[in-house]
């Protein structure tokens, strides 16, 4: 039987590409009987006797998936976050960049309409993306008045590797990427200034041929939460906490109100930024105070 690739899905239809023809299928019903969704970027062993016919047999192990977006097997998530309109949002990164970190997917941090800044806004992003690189995150942050230089920079992401945009609704992922590759024609849409976000312009997920690579255009969303991950695996999102626990009094410290805490001493010192252990403690009460999610698989 063929091996190939979910490209796009659509109206309950399954697009699977194999050798440079793509082919039409649907899933079969025992995959509704087994609670198993296909997601685009999956694997699978499918048949078809021609272009619009097909059926899924069976979805190959999975390295990783996320659930907003819903997509298999990514490699690495661009985080698209606007500077200004909509304004920067550390909450919003750092919710983006832990999803990711518990995917086990490489974030890339990219900051959108730096044009709009002054230089005095544009010196206090510089300062923000010295902290994030700190951590160990890529920070693309294009020059006010270069903008091509930070598409060149992103160009050089993308062969032999499956991507996947996200970000807030409005921070200009659709653009970016006609930016990158005007004859994708996707779809943009002007900011709503009574709400200060941008319209949902993406209706559904696909991934785009791109530079030896495939780039997935996704919805944007002014909200993440975190409906898989338990409390005691928060912090291990966090890379500059996991390096930081390791001198922690007690094992599964949770850095709240725990004595000879190291994350809490190093935040006191500037070593952590203040502001992913107030996103840290949030996060956590979030977890702490969800409702259970019943017929969801653990992670």
């Amino acid at each position: 039987m063929p091996q190939g690739q979910i490209r796009k899905a659509l109206s309950g239809f399954y697009y699977v590409y194999k050798n440079g023809v793509t082919y039409q299928t649907r899933g079969r019903g025992n995959f509704r009987n087994r609670n198993i969704t296909p997601l685009v970027g999956d694997q699978v062993i499918f048949e078809s006797e021609n272009l619009t016919d097909g059926y899924l047999l069976e979805i190959l192990p999975r390295k990783n998936e996320l659930i907003r977006p819903q997509i298999a097997n990514v490699d690495q998530g661009i985080v698209i976050t606007s500077c200004v309109e909509p304004q920067f949002s550390f909450n919003l990164l750092d919710r983006f960049l832990i999803t990711l970190e518990y995917a086990l997917v490489k974030p890339i941090i990219f900051i959108t309409k730096t044009d709009l800044l002054d230089k005095e806004a544009f010196q206090q992003m510089k300062k923000i993306q010295k902290n994030y690189e700190k951590i160990g995150y890529t920070f693309l942050l294009p020059k006010r008045e270069d903008r091509q230089e930070g598409v060149r920079e992103l160009e050089r992401c993308f062969p032999e590797r499956s991507t996947v945009f996200m970000g807030q609704s409005g921070a200009g992922k659709s653009t970016l990427l006609n930016a990158i590759s005007p004859e994708l024609q996707l779809k943009t849409a002007a900011i709503s200034e009574s709400l200060g976000r941008g319209k949902h312009t993406t209706r559904h997920v696909e991934l785009l041929p791109l530079y030896d690579g495939l780039v997935a255009d996704t919805p944007g969303f002014s909200a993440i939460d975190f409906l898989e991950m338990e409390a005691s695996e928060l912090s291990k999102q966090f890379p500059e906490f996991v390096r930081a626990s390791a001198s922690c009094k007690f094992r599964e410290c949770l850095h709240r109100r725990e004595p000879g805490c190291k994350v809490k001493e190093e935040v006191e010192t500037g070593e952590i930024m203040p502001t992913r252990y107030e996103n840290y403690l949030q996060f956590l009460n979030e977890i702490e105070k969800r409702k259970p999610v019943y017929g969801k698989n653990k992670k």
